[in-house]
């Protein structure tokens, strides 16, 4: 009869079980631990919301940036359609000089007469729509400034909207209120008087001619006779060209203002791991508890 015999293989004894110890509370630390993690993603240095903002829905400059992305935008669109109505206007003129030489078609009047007014009514209706993006930028990027400057407002919010609204006033307080701006965006003296850069200066200048031939344009339209209505046409198409420049101007100086308080756009950043760190001194070694906690 044959008898098999079982043993463990390659002679492996088994291990002992652990000693369980008795459960003495969550541990406990003689200091407020100072390790973790950040609360922010790990970034390139930006503009960062801080404590001190008292405002219920902070105005950081990633919102500066993206309404004035909006708002650039929509300037851009006013001066294409301002310079297609200039394009009509122009197109009109020649029209009235051919006119003097014999009867023109029915059919080129209408088509020019339509140019102009869909033209105009559409970058009128935009213009409007923009203007308020604009002003909207406006409000967020001067309490960006202080915020990033460290320092109060110039001027109430409610006496920038006031003089804005004033025809008239808004050409001489618009400048005033970018010189203000672009003062505290390239953190300035507070103490110190703002004085417009070249560019602010040029887009003023351009602001105030823009107005100017605006309201010269409306003021000739009163005027009677078949010159000054020729002479109206020529008015209206360099008020559309000059609605041009002011609107690209814009669109410029919202970008360039937008990049003063946030020069690196989060869109763009690129995102790091670490992979090995070099020649880092080592960690100080916390001190081994002795007691156990008792709570």
């Amino acid at each position: 009869m044959t008898r098999w015999v079982a043993s463990v293989p390659g002679g492996v004894r088994g291990r002992a079980p652990r000693r369980r110890l008795p459960y003495l509370g969550p541990p406990s630390y003689q200091g407020t631990p100072r390790w973790g993690f950040p609360a922010l993603a790990w970034r390139w240095p930006t503009a960062v919301p801080g404590a001190n903002t008292v405002a219920a829905y902070p105005v950081t400059v990633e919102r500066v940036r993206s309404v004035g992305g909006h708002a650039a935008a929509m300037m851009w669109t006013v001066a294409a359609l301002t310079l297609l109505a200039a394009g009509g206007e122009v197109w009109r003129y020649v029209l009235l000089v051919r006119s003097r030489q014999g009867a023109l078609s029915d059919r080129l009047v209408a088509m020019s007469d339509t140019v102009v007014t869909v033209a105009a009514v559409l970058a009128l209706a935009f213009a409007v729509l923009t203007a308020i993006v604009t002003v909207w930028w406006l409000v967020l990027a001067r309490q960006a400034a202080a915020d990033s400057a460290d320092q109060g407002l110039p001027r109430p919010t409610w006496q920038v909207l006031v003089y804005l609204a004033i025809p008239g006033v808004n050409l001489a307080m618009a400048g005033v209120f970018l010189a203000e701006l672009e003062h505290q965006a390239l953190h300035r003296p507070a103490g110190r008087r703002p004085r417009p850069t070249r560019a602010t200066a040029v887009w003023w200048a351009a602001w105030v001619v823009s107005g100017v031939l605006f309201g010269t344009t409306i003021a000739w339209r009163f005027r009677d006779g078949v010159q000054a209505q020729a002479d109206g046409v020529l008015l209206t198409a360099a008020t559309d060209l000059a609605a041009v420049a002011v609107a690209v101007l814009t669109a410029l100086t919202i970008r360039r203002v937008s990049t003063l308080l946030a020069p690196i756009d989060p869109e763009r950043m690129r995102h790091l791991r670490v992979i090995r760190v070099i020649d880092a001194p080592a960690p100080e070694l916390r001190r081994v508890r002795t007691t156990p906690s008792r709570r």
